[in-house]
């Protein structure tokens, strides 16, 4: 059931941890520290609604032990990943068109806004955690999705980063392995996480929870995922307009030509 007192405390929570992050980035300069600390929102998120709920099935602990493997190996390795690099150019240009005191308008444009959208998607953590149906057959194919996303963004962000990692592949397009089918394999791979963990809300009578899942897609697919991604990389990387030109966006598919 849809718990309004339990919901409010994650979002106190996570504004406690995002303010806290602010500092932490303000004080190093780069507010791209906040990628980092997103998939951990929802295991903060999801620690609470398990705490705190009126759920007694154990669907609550088969929540939060999925939660914590696919934030925690998102977590590690995007920290791992941006370690020593400079502020991220995305957030670089948010930050040259909001001067002056970009450092104090960060604290709502990034910081809040990210910790409110978590909030807002974690909708299917309250529905699985604070529910007393038992587990049915919906459970277990949410968990094998939420499973099978977790494995396709781990490893094409595993296949991205060896390629990277070759001097000869410098300057060239990512084509392989998983990113032959889908230009965004990791986006891909989060947008299937999150409607397995719709699917466990779904058996948990929490139906209502829609809204999460839907926000992440569009947030993957129109907002800060492709088309931010994609919005002048053409200009950047002229070779990945032929690659724009036979592969798929996100869903994946055979190559084209």
């Amino acid at each position: 059931m849809f718990d309004l007192q339990l919901y409010l405390a994650a979002l106190a929570a996570l504004t406690v941890i995002v303010t806290a992050t602010w500092v932490l980035g303000t004080a190093k300069r780069d507010v791209s520290i906040v990628d980092s600390v997103w998939s951990l929102l929802f295991l903060a998120a999801a620690v609470v609604y398990v705490q705190r709920s009126a759920g007694t099935a154990p669907r609550d602990t088969w929540m939060l032990a999925l939660v914590t493997l696919w934030a925690l190996r998102l977590a590690i390795y995007l920290t791992w990943r941006n370690w020593g690099e400079p502020e991220d150019h995305r957030y670089q240009k948010i930050r040259a068109k909001n001067q002056p005191n970009f450092e104090l308008k960060s604290l709502l444009i990034v910081f809040w806004l990210q910790g409110v959208l978590a909030w807002l998607v974690s909708l299917p953590l309250l529905a699985a955690a604070n529910s007393a149906a038992p587990l049915n057959l919906l459970d277990y194919l949410g968990a094998a999705v939420v499973l099978f996303g977790t494995w396709f963004e781990s490893v094409a962000d595993q296949q991205l980063a060896r390629f990277k990692a070759n001097p000869d592949n410098h300057g060239k397009v990512m084509d392989r392995g998983l990113w032959r089918y889908t230009r965004h394999p990791n986006y891909f791979g989060e947008f299937v996480v999150w409607w397995g963990f719709y699917l466990m809300a779904v058996a948990a009578g929490g139906w209502w929870s829609l809204p999460g899942p839907l926000l992440m897609s569009v947030l993957l697919l129109k907002v800060s995922g492709v088309t931010m991604l994609e919005k002048d990389i053409g200009k950047r990387r002229p070779a990945y307009r032929e690659y724009i030109e036979r592969t798929n966006t996100f869903f994946p598919g055979r190559p084209r030509g």
